[in-house]
């Protein structure tokens, strides 16, 4: 099984060590192959998305079993309302392709660091509060990437990366624990699992 990811930059292809630690204990004896595929800021839109997909299930000299598109909702536009409106847009674009799979990181990919918020106070050096409400409900117009840079600042350590931060974040950490609080997160995590032949969370 090849299941392919198109994700939109670095900071989401810094998550692939943590999200193949969590499936290999999952998934023993069925792990699949699992290729990041960076979209350089974020997934494609219309009939380019459409292209790509069907592209890379039947190309290459393992074409993909099956194709996960994993967008943000904020994605710097205002292309996509909402975690419902993304997917829809994206099924919309590629039409009806029983191998892919829209999922959505809502608002951003950092919502699913923050149910490690006390590590992440560590980090940044600051005692700054956690935003309110589950993590996948903090406000599109100010999203959970914000509230990192925040806390960063705050600290007076150093800014926020991405990539180094994301990676120092989740070093260690259950997946499990934030799928919990997340139910997009969940569902991605799901997906992959149930596509390679296991039960779900």
């Amino acid at each position: 099984m090849k299941i392919t990811v198109l994700v939109e930059g670095k900071t989401e292809k810094a998550f692939k060590p943590h999200l193949l630690e969590f499936l290999k204990k999952r998934l023993e004896g069925r792990m699949p192959n699992i290729d990041f595929f960076l979209c350089n800021g974020r997934i494609d839109k219309g009939d380019k998305l459409r292209r790509h997909v069907e592209a890379l299930l039947r190309n290459g000299g393992t074409p993909s079993d099956a194709v996960i598109a994993l967008t943000d909702v904020y994605t710097g536009t205002h292309d996509f309302a909402d975690a419902a409106d993304a997917k829809e847009k994206m099924r919309s674009w590629v039409g009806n392709n029983p191998s892919f799979y829209p999922h959505v990181a809502q608002h951003d990919f950092e919502a699913w660091l923050l149910p490690f918020w006390s590590d992440i106070q560590k980090l940044a050096g600051s005692s700054k509060g956690a935003p309110p409400g589950p993590p996948e409900s903090v406000d599109h117009n100010r999203p959970p990437s914000h509230h990192l840079c925040e806390i960063f600042k705050n600290g007076k350590r150093r800014d926020y990366s991405k990539v180094r931060d994301a990676t120092r974040i989740l070093s260690g950490k259950d997946l499990a624990v934030a799928a919990n609080l997340c139910p997009e997160l969940k569902s991605f995590l799901n997906r992959i699992l149930t596509l390679s032949g296991a039960a779900p969370l």
